[in-house]
């Protein structure tokens, strides 16, 4: 894909003269003129900015990773129900800062789950589910009947 100065400098976080500055010495990887146009090509979603010789290493703006959803069981409150013959909700869902619990999710999209025992969560998981798809929330009374039902829509 190919994008004009405009963009580029959209893209990098930068005025449109840092990036006509930057193309006039040559720092950004495959750039031409189309008569009084540039064409920058992006790799990776950005244009590609060579280092200079002097100064600070350049702080181009990344694109930003959507949030990661995080799936997991609470084996404490698994404990505690079965113990005090309680139905408390032992399903966790983390996105940003919020947490949800319920009884049943649909992840609906992909997903992986992940193991690792000598880096756990904030939480202390060890085992959690990762996805960016949308999840659906469902938690249960005592009998059985559904309390609510919740599709939380993930945002970038």
């Amino acid at each position: 894909m190919v994008v004009s100065t405009t963009e580029a400098a959209r893209l990098l976080g930068v005025s449109t003269a840092r990036v006509r500055w930057l193309l006039n010495f040559g720092r950004i990887r495959g750039a031409y003129k189309m008569g009084r146009v540039w064409a920058i090509p992006l790799f990776n979603g950005m244009p590609s900015v060579s280092r200079g010789n002097r100064g600070p290493e350049a702080r181009w703006r990344q694109t930003r990773k959507p949030a990661t959803t995080f799936i997991h069981v609470n084996q404490h409150v698994i404990r505690s129900n079965h113990k005090n013959d309680e139905r408390f909700p032992v399903i966790a869902v983390k996105h940003s800062k919020h947490n949800i619990y319920g009884h049943e999710i649909e992840i609906n999209g992909p997903c992986r789950v992940i193991y690792r025992p000598d880096s756990p969560l904030s939480c202390g998981a060890r085992v959690w589910i990762e996805t960016f798809a949308m999840v659906n929330i469902t938690c249960f009374d005592t009998l059985g009947k559904s309390i609510f039902s919740k599709a939380e829509v993930i945002l970038n």
